[in-house]
């Protein structure tokens, strides 16, 4: 318990749900680790213990992160201080999204196996390897996401078990290393993954290579990588367009329909009691506000307040073209006569509803196949092959106004650059991924009204880091730019 306590502490979380939530497993794998680390089903064990810290830190970040801040969302029927400042991008140190806690003990998982597992005997190999593989991924996608949301950061890699330990206080190391980190574990985590492994929500050949398309586009639009990060993502992406497992499914909205389809490349899954909502919770209508006969009907009602909807002029833009079939799946809107009021909220990620209780079980999908789509004409335009990339956004402009070569071959390179931005915003609502489409793409400062003018204020597109942490560890300084 003492290790524990002490991770707590040193990560700065205030309210961690690994620690109050998960006590057994976490006393089991950071403590006990000569009775923990034993055989084959210890190591499997812990990586679905992986998991559950992993699908647990996103469970509500991921909207944060990666999608809060593009100006696209406000309150709903009602609002909450630190909701408002995110879309506002007015972000503190006290802010509960600006704490890395949930994302480092997620890492130390991923450490803790990457260490012991390979001491394991197994009957196969090819399940060790499978492990190893998926707490790579993990950590390469962990690593990915602190290094874009707060640049320079503690890179742990061995894993905490004691107090006893000497690097117990870290320093941020500049944001170069962590994303050279992310490299290594991609290129580990691709050597170990077995070529059968077909899992959609666990890692797969197919999942680490987008997280290197993702990686690398980042890396040659953002970290001035150039044409040879741009080429990676292009080899990556040509890995996974190859494979015959994955689709782009001809209606858009049985996406969200069935669990783990062929349009799925890697998903988070949420099974019932796992979680209260995470943050597809805050976008349905409480169920007291709307009349009885509605709920579900068409109206799809939540477990607590409507915290946060999409903005007027984002509304308006996702409707702008009636024929897009995407729109009601993006958000949909009901007049409730009886109670003379007009309702709205988003039909992705619900989950079900059950005995009166909405029960969150929708998987959150993390990449499809339109992201392929969309990642390979953002590769293929910045290469200089804007034709391939009107290729592309015409498979997906096909599914989604059902018309033949919606956008003529004769665009220029910027205006192929405008409309991936276009259907980005349209294809992926509420998927936790336009705030860094806007920051890749170049438009963060002309997208986000929030932002106008902001260009010059130091380190702006990062976060703050949150108090807790800094007061727990005396190395850790504060971003630059952020008090």
């Amino acid at each position: 318990m003492k290790i524990v306590t002490f991770l707590c502490i040193f990560l700065g979380s205030v309210l961690f749900y690994s620690c109050h939530g998960d006590l057994a497993v976490v006393q089991k794998s950071q403590i006990t680790s000569n009775s923990m680390w034993t055989n084959e089903s210890d190591a499997n064990a812990a990586m679905y213990g992986m998991y559950n810290k992993f699908r647990s830190a996103y469970a509500t970040g991921y909207i944060y992160w990666g999608e809060y801040r593009d100006g696209m969302w406000g309150e709903g029927l009602t609002s909450q201080s630190d909701r408002d400042n995110t879309y506002l991008n007015r972000l503190s140190s006290s802010h509960a999204f600006s704490n890395w806690a949930d994302l480092y003990t997620t890492i130390n998982d991923c450490n803790l196996i990457l260490k012991y597992t390979p001491g394991i005997v197994f009957a196969n190999e090819t399940n060790k390897n499978k492990i190893l593989a998926n707490a790579y991924f993990v950590r390469a996608f962990s690593y990915f996401w602190i290094a874009r949301i707060w640049g320079d950061a503690p890179l742990l890699l061995n894993g905490f078990e004691s107090d006893k330990q000497d690097d117990l206080y870290p320093t941020r190391q500049p944001a170069a290393e962590i994303y050279a980190q992310v490299a290594k574990d991609l290129s580990e985590a691709l050597t170990k993954m077995p070529s059968t492994v077909t899992d959609r929500n666990l890692a797969s050949k197919a999942s680490i290579n987008m997280l290197k398309v993702d990686y690398y586009l980042w890396m040659s639009k953002v970290r001035n990588g150039g044409t040879i990060a741009l080429q990676n993502a292009k080899e990556a992406m040509a890995e996974v367009k190859s494979n015959s497992n994955y689709l782009l499914l001809s209606d858009y909205s049985n996406v969200f329909k069935t669990k783990l389809n062929q349009e799925i490349i890697f998903a988070w899954s949420y099974v019932k009691d796992e979680f209260t909502g995470g943050y597809p919770a805050d976008y349905l209508i409480p169920s007291q506000y709307t009349s009885a006969a509605t709920i579900e009907n068409p109206v799809k009602v939540g477990s607590n307040q409507q915290w946060c909807f999409y903005t007027q002029p984002y509304k308006d833009f996702l409707s702008s073209d009636s024929k897009d079939t995407r729109t009601k799946v993006s958000y949909e809107t009901f007049y409730d006569a009886p109670k003379k009021q007009t309702f709205q909220w988003i039909n992705k990620f619900a989950g079900s509803w059950e005995s009166g209780t909405r029960i969150f079980n929708s998987d959150i999908i993390v990449y499809r196949y339109a992201d392929v789509l969309l990642f390979d004409a953002e590769i293929e335009n910045a290469l200089g092959n804007t034709s391939n990339a009107i290729i592309d956004l015409n498979k997906i402009a096909k599914r989604a106004y059902g018309v033949d070569g919606y956008y003529p071959l004769t665009l220029s390179a910027i205006d192929v650059n405008n409309k991936i931005v276009d259907e980005r915003m349209k294809e992926f609502t509420a998927e936790g991924k336009i705030w860094w489409d806007f920051v890749r793409l170049g438009v963060v400062f002309s997208k986000v009204p929030s932002l106008a003018g902001r260009e010059n204020e130091q380190n702006i597109l990062l976060w703050p880091v949150n108090a807790a942490s800094i007061n727990g560890n005396p190395n850790i300084i504060q971003t630059p730019g952020y008090f």
